[in-house]
């Protein structure tokens, strides 16, 4: 055995420490994540509690929308509604306008033959009607005593004449 001394130790980890010490950032890092993390979901809570009241006041928009849309296309259909009955009405008054004008220019058509004709055939039957009244004046007279037959005679002959 030699009286050399022993070589020094090998190197270690270093002066010994309590584990509490060395546990302390570690923990440190755990509280720092967990008030982090916190926050991060409060905000989260927040933004959800906006994003849903906002949700929530559109669904109502929504709804309010939808009954004025549903009420204005109620009006709007009855305005048609009326509007086509009045359409209707104003058809079948144009028809019967028609009929009844078309039957008064048939009636003026009527008219206007029976005034032709009677323009045609009034110097001849005014001619008529005072030969007429002549010879009703004459079978008066006749029945009254007087003697046309001279007359009659000469009458006749010029008409023979001309």
């Amino acid at each position: 055995r030699s009286a050399a001394a022993p070589p020094p130790p090998p190197e270690t980890f270093g002066a010994y420490t309590k584990a509490s010490q060395e546990n302390n950032g570690v923990t440190a890092m755990i509280n720092m994540l967990i008030q982090e993390l916190d926050k991060e979901m409060t905000v989260a809570e927040a933004e959800e509690k906006d994003a849903q009241e906002d949700y929530e006041t559109m669904m109502q928009d929504s709804a309010e929308k939808r009954a004025a849309d549903s009420k204005s296309i109620t009006e709007k259909e009855a305005a048609k509604a009326d509007t086509e009955a009045a359409l209707q009405q104003h058809q079948d008054d144009k028809a019967a306008t028609a009929k009844e004008l078309s039957a008064t220019l048939e009636f003026i058509a009527s008219l206007h033959a029976e005034c032709d004709w009677i323009l045609k055939y009034h110097e001849v039957r005014k001619e008529a009607r005072a030969s007429e009244i002549d010879a009703l004046g004459k079978a008066k007279a006749v029945l009254s005593g007087a003697d046309y037959s001279l007359l009659q005679t000469s009458g006749a002959v010029r008409r023979m004449a001309a």
